[in-house]
C-alpha cells in the first residue's frame, strides 16, 4: 500500500523530539547568513543572487537528466532581473522557460500559488507541447496513470505509482489550499519539505513534476527568509545527494504517514546547502576586495575576462590556470596568453607556481581563499 492509498494520507506526522533540534539549527544558520548577506551591499547581493539562481536552475534540471548551458542560464536570469554588465548571451527557449518559473517562485514568493499560476509554470517548461520527442498534456493535469521512476531509459527504477488521474484535481485543490494557508503552526522550512513531498506524491502532470516540486520548495524557503535575496541553492545540494533523495521519496511512499526520515534528511540537506553558500559568500567578498585593490591597475579585456571567469568557476572545475587554458578561454595565441599571464604576475594579480616542467597561475587572493582538494585543474 502506498502512502496516498491510506485514509487521511495527508495527515503527516513526525518525531518532534528528533526534528525540532535540527530545525532550530538550520534556522539559526539561515538567519546568520541572511544577516551577512544584507550587510554586503546591493551590488554584491545581486551577484550572490545571480550565482545562486544559476545553480538552482542548472541543477534542478540536472536532477531530471537535462543539462543546460550555465552561461545561457546566467544571461537569462541577469537580463530578466535587470542586472547590467553580466555578459548577456543568446538563450534557448527551454532555458527561458525554467528561468521564468524559478524567478516567479522566488521573486514573487508572497503571491498565492493558484491553479492558473501553476499551469503557467508548466506551460513555461513545455512551450512546444513536447517532452523530448513525446507529446504531452501541457498546462493541464494528467489524464493517465503514472509510475514515478528514475534512471536512464530502459533501466528505470520505479519508486511508486501515483494516484489515479480521476483523483488529481481533488488532491491538488486540497494541496493548493494548504500551500497558501497562513497556518503558523508549521514552520515555513518544514512546510517547504512537506510541500515538496506532497506534490511529488500526487504527481499531477505528465512531466515536469520534480522541477515544479523544487520550485515550490524554493518558494516556501523564500517565504521562510521573507526575502528575495537568494544565497543558498537547495537544488544544487539535492543534485549532489540525488540518490539518497530518490531513496527517501520511495521509502516515504511506502510508509504509514510518518515522514520523520524525510524531514530529517531534508533539514540535513538544507544545512549542507547553507554551509556551501557560506563558502560562495566568501568567494564573492574576495572577488570584490580583489577588484577594489586593483581598481587603478591597467589591464586589457582578455585579462579582465579571465580573472572574472576564474572567480566565477573557482572550485568547480579547476584551481589554477596554465598558458594553454588561458589561450583557449581568451581565444588568443599561447604567446599572447603567456605575455598576459606574466603581466598579471608583475602587477601582483596572479601568483606563479612551478609544478615540474609546467607553470601554474593562481589568483593573488586578498583573503587567501583556497579551492578544496580534488578540484580538477584544467577542464574548464
Amino acid at each position: 500500500m502506498y502512502l496516498h492509498e491510506r485514509n487521511n494520507w495527508t495527515g503527516f506526522r513526525w518525531d518532534t523530539e528528533k526534528i525540532l533540534p535540527l530545525l532550530g539549527n538550520v534556522r539559526h544558520l539561515q538567519g546568520n547568513l541572511l544577516g551577512k548577506m544584507q550587510s554586503i551591499g546591493f551590488q554584491l547581493i545581486e551577484e550572490a543572487t545571480l550565482l545562486t539562481l544559476t545553480l538552482d536552475t542548472v541543477d534542478t534540471s540536472k536532477i531530471e537528466g537535462e543539462f543546460l548551458n550555465p552561461d545561457e542560464v546566467r544571461s537569462a536570469i541577469a537580463r530578466k532581473m535587470g542586472i547590467e554588465n553580466a555578459g548577456y548571451v543568446p538563450t534557448s527557449r527551454n532555458v527561458e522557460g525554467i528561468v521564468d518559473v524559478l524567478l516567479d517562485a522566488t521573486q514573487n514568493y508572497g503571491s498565492p500559488l493558484t491553479e492558473t499560476r501553476l499551469f503557467g509554470w508548466h506551460n513555461s517548461l513545455f512551450q512546444t507541447g513536447f517532452s523530448g520527442y513525446q507529446q504531452i498534456d501541457v498546462a493541464k493535469y494528467r489524464s493517465v496513470g503514472m509510475k514515478v521512476a528514475s534512471g536512464s531509459f530502459g533501466r528505470e527504477k520505479v519508486h511508486f505509482t501515483a494516484p489515479e488521474p480521476e483523483r488529481v484535481k481533488f488532491e491538488m485543490d486540497k494541496f493548493l489550499e494548504w500551500f497558501n494557508s497562513g497556518n503558523q503552526q508549521i514552520d515555513a522550512v518544514l512546510k517547504s519539505a512537506i510541500a515538496h513531498l506532497w506534490f511529488v506524491t500526487i504527481h499531477p502532470f505528465d512531466d515536469g513534476n520534480g522541477r515544479l516540486a523544487r520550485a515550490m520548495m524554493d518558494m516556501q524557503l523564500s517565504r521562510s527568509d521573507n526575502s528575495k535575496i537568494r544565497f543558498y541553492s537547495m537544488s544544487n545540494q539535492i543534485y549532489k545527494e540525488h540518490k539518497r533523495y530518490n531513496d527517501l521519496i520511495e521509502q516515504t511512499q511506502k510508509s504509514d504517514g510518518d515522514i520523520s526520515a524525510w524531514l530529517e534528511w531534508f533539514l540535513g540537506c538544507f544545512e549542507r546547502a547553507l554551509l556551501a553558500s557560506e563558502q560562495h559568500l566568501k568567494l564573492i567578498l574576495d572577488k570584490a576586495r580583489f577588484w577594489d585593490a586593483h581598481r587603478e591597475t591597467a589591464i586589457n579585456d582578455r585579462q579582465r575576462l579571465i580573472i572574472n571567469y576564474f572567480y566565477d568557476n573557482y572550485g568547480k572545475s579547476f584551481e589554477f590556470l596554465r598558458t594553454k587554458v588561458y589561450a583557449g578561454l581568451a581565444k588568443c595565441s599561447t604567446d599572447t596568453a603567456l605575455r598576459d599571464l606574466q603581466d598579471l604576475v608583475s602587477k601582483q594579480m596572479l601568483v606563479q607556481e612551478n609544478s615540474g616542467k609546467k607553470t601554474n597561475y593562481l589568483i593573488a587572493s586578498p583573503t587567501s581563499i583556497r579551492v578544496p582538494k580534488g578540484a580538477k585543474a584544467d577542464t574548464i
